[in-house]
């Protein structure tokens, strides 16, 4: 076992679980210390710079960061990161004179972005400041993409939507609605120097059975979210099947509701455990009645004198192994289900009817073009794909952060630099101490429990489909569930040279985290060594030098330290700080 570097910037980081596990890699921890304080338009800020949409994350993200967050360590329920997000949206100020300025000079260079997603608006986001000419070309009379027409209004208001969106456009954007992109050769020879590609996965997959020759009462989900949108549908039938276990199953079902649905049922094949569906899509569909139905699986449509009329279902049973894998399926009987319409939500695919042979991509097996992980750049130089375009679906802070990426690509291209010279993240560490024994950030445990989200009553949220379910937090909830949150920004920084083993820090560590111990061949042999059990190997141990009087060495299991900082206000000799560590994750520049 060596010494831990701590100046490489993936120690510290990894350390913030909930930033490292956002894609965007958003400072999570700070902007919730800057609600705490009521700085709400710097913490809007905070959020902008890495994940560009907070209002309409803080709403519908897909929250990687909570199931890392070290909360859910201490208790069952990470912090509420994801709608603190939202209370920042909220209750901002103006902050049109915080967003990037626009050179009036440009720089000579033209992009093209195909798609008004969240992708190439993140794109467009990241170039425009530079001096780069960016034009959108959508299909639809309003932008958004998927952000709009797949998303029910009762989860993101269009106005959250629009006032995000507009804030990236009026930048200088030249958005062309209504102009759908042809042919991709076409474009390639129309003089623009790069182009990029975030057309979302907008088909969606069908359910090819006995009796599905009928169109009738029959929906492909994302396509009827998308007629809901635009008002081309307006009710539905009494009894509604939805099939598929995903969030956008979720909201088909909660949507069927909306549209005069009486009895509606969500139909899986397997156990809920399998489910692709979030936590908290469930529970929202549960709380406004919708059935969920497990171990049925598809097996016929039942038209009867050509119309709908029901569906039938084999019965499953599953054997599952220790490691929650599927060993056996057998099916044991069927059942048929009565209904007036059934709803396909099984899952998207990518589909470019318009990337034309001449354009030269080339795709894979599963139809998605062959793009570069790193440089999301295609097999033909200055073309560049992103988000759901690019690997399938995922969800909305993944399209971001391709944004991001295939940003600084684009401007490499464009100036002649390699693609693959992209700047290396960077971390900083500033100390926090105040005073002998004061630091500039709230450290006492707060042993609160999740606020639970306030939500429009049953009787009232169904008479409008553009009523928002969520109200967000109020003033209490919200100054409880910021100090839930454990400042894993805040490091304990150890010095060798300072220590002199004298064991205060040991003794006053409420979790055992810390032990001084003879060095081992091996981290397994180490972490055998240490005072409490150290049984998260996806957290690093933090491993001092030698000590002078001793040559024994400080080891501290990251998984089990709450950064309370006590083990700093004892130490007589300030061998132990509190220091912020600040990721610097490169965007164009």
């Amino acid at each position: 076992m060596k010494k831990t570097d701590i100046s490489n910037p993936d120690y510290f980081h990894k350390v913030v679980d909930c930033q490292w596990a956002c894609p965007a890699h958003t400072d999570v921890p700070e902007y919730i210390r800057l609600i705490s304080q009521g700085r709400y338009s710097d913490a809007y800020m905070v959020n902008r710079h890495s994940n560009v949409f907070p209002g309409i994350l803080g709403r519908v993200c897909d929250r990687p960061c909570e199931p890392a967050c070290r909360r859910g360590r201490v208790e069952e329920k990470p912090v509420a990161i994801c709608r603190l997000k939202r209370v920042a949206a909220d209750h901002k100020d103006d902050i049109q004179d915080r967003l990037p300025t626009i050179p009036t000079e440009k720089n000579g260079y033209k992009v093209a972005l195909v798609g008004a997603g969240c992708a190439s608006l993140a794109v467009a986001n990241d170039l425009m400041p530079l001096g780069y000419e960016c034009t959108i070309f959508e299909a639809q009379d309003v932008p958004g993409g998927l952000m709009r027409y797949n998303i029910p209004s009762f989860r993101l208001p269009a106005e959250v939507l629009n006032e995000e969106i507009d804030n990236i456009v009026n930048m200088g954007v030249d958005l062309r609605l209504n102009t759908p992109v042809e042919s991709l050769s076409t474009l390639l020879n129309e003089g623009y120097d790069a182009v990029f590609v975030g057309t979302g996965a907008p088909q969606g997959k069908d359910l090819v059975l006995p009796g599905r020759e009928t169109d009738e009462n029959l929906h492909i989900g994302i396509d009827w979210l998308k007629s809901v949108a635009f008002e081309h549908i307006e009710s539905i039938g009494e009894r509604v099947l939805i099939i598929g276990v995903g969030n956008t199953a979720m909201d088909c079902c909660r949507t069927s509701l909306r549209l005069g649905a009486k009895e509606v049922k969500v139909m899986a094949r397997k156990p809920r455990e399998f489910f692709k569906a979030s936590a908290w899509e469930l529970e929202d569909a549960e709380e406004e009645n919708v059935e969920i139905v497990i171990n049925h699986s598809p097996r016929e449509f039942v038209i009867e004198n050509g119309k709908l009329t029901g569906m039938i279902f084999d019965l499953m049973e599953y054997e599952v192994d220790n490691n929650g894998r599927i060993t056996k399926s057998t099916t044991n009987g069927e059942v048929m289900i009565p209904c007036d319409d059934v709803i396909l939500a099984i899952g998207q695919e990518n589909a470019f009817p318009w990337i034309d042979e001449a354009a030269g991509i080339k795709f894979n097996k599963w139809d998605e073009p062959e793009v570069d992980e790193t440089t999301f750049q295609s097999n033909v130089a200055g073309v560049f794909f992103g988000g759901d375009a690019a690997f399938g679906p995922k969800n909305i802070i993944w399209a971001v952060e391709h944004g991001h990426q295939a940003a600084i690509s684009i401007h490499q291209y464009c100036q002649k630099l390699p693609l693959t010279e992209r700047l290396p993240d960077l971390v900083n560490l500033t100390s926090q101490k105040m005073g002998m024994h004061e630091w500039s950030f709230p450290n006492q445990f707060n042993p609160a429990h999740r606020s639970q989200m306030q939500h429009v009553d049953l009787v009232n949220r169904f008479k409008d489909l553009n009523t928002e379910v969520e109200l967000g937090f109020d003033a209490e909830q919200m100054a409880t569930e910021v100090e839930r949150c454990l400042n894993c920004d805040v490091q304990t920084v150890f010095t060798d040279d300072l220590c002199i083993e004298c064991d205060a820090c040991v003794d006053i560590c409420p979790t055992n985290c810390i032990t001084f111990t003879d060095l081992a061949e091996t981290e397994d042999q180490l972490r055998d060594q240490l005072k409490a059990p150290a049984d998260n190997h996806e957290q690093d141990l933090y491993v001092s030098g030698p000590l002078v009087q001793t040559q024994r060495v400080m080891v501290k299991d990251e998984n089990l330290c709450l950064h309370c900082s006590l083990c700093a206000e004892r130490c007589p000799t300030a061998a132990w700080d509190m220091q912020k560590s600040l990721l610097t994750h490169p965007h164009a520049q």
